[in-house]
């Protein structure tokens, strides 16, 4: 049985593409947005659960998330994991409701989200190009094999290969957008 499998292929790098938006979509921007949260993880029951988990997150204006936590004894957890977060955030409480006002970004700062945003869609192309080392290795065995003929190796090759820079493309696409966002442009 051939070993190549496109829709295989095209998934793997359908989840390289999927990894890096939500990898981009932790990074702050300077305008709130819930996704801002999604990382961040509070030990409350005796367990580390998701934020969205244990509060509900919105954001009423754009420099403000706002953070209405259902338990009252789960606030002091919450509070501690978005300060330990390393977001730069600072919460203030007010009852259940935690406010988490958004800092102007310093130029500095923005340059290094930059770098961060370059850096993940790096690992998205390494991704994407892995999958594709996978894929043409696949073909050649299936040609040793003899299940497959040489021109349809070299055809086969061919959409790999356009797949692949197809998914590059979306990958810089989304990063050189993200990267517009941080620096403010």
């Amino acid at each position: 049985m051939a070993k190549y499998d496109k829709a295989d292929l095209e998934r793997r790098m359908k989840g390289a593409v999927e990894s890096l938006q939500h990898d981009l979509n932790g990074l702050r921007t300077g305008r709130a947005n819930v996704s801002l949260l999604d990382p961040i993880t509070v030990e409350v029951y005796g367990a580390q659960m998701p934020l969205n988990q244990v509060a509900t997150v919105s954001a009423p204006e754009p420099r403000l998330l706002s953070v209405q936590v259902w338990d009252k004894a789960n606030i002091a957890p919450v509070e501690k994991a978005i300060r330990s977060a390393g977001l730069g955030l600072n919460p203030v409480t007010d009852g259940q409701l935690v406010r988490l006002p958004i800092p102007d970004m310093t130029e500095e700062r923005r340059k290094e989200l930059s770098k961060v945003a370059g850096q993940y869609a790096e690992k998205a192309r390494i991704a994407v190009r892995n999958v594709r080392r996978d894929g043409m290795d696949d073909l050649k065995a299936d040609e040793a094999k003899k299940e497959i003929s040489e021109d349809d190796r070299k055809r086969s090759e061919t959409e790999v290969q356009k797949l692949t820079d197809a998914t590059v493309a979306e990958i810089d696409a989304a990063a050189s957008a993200k990267e517009k966002e941080i620096m403010g442009q």
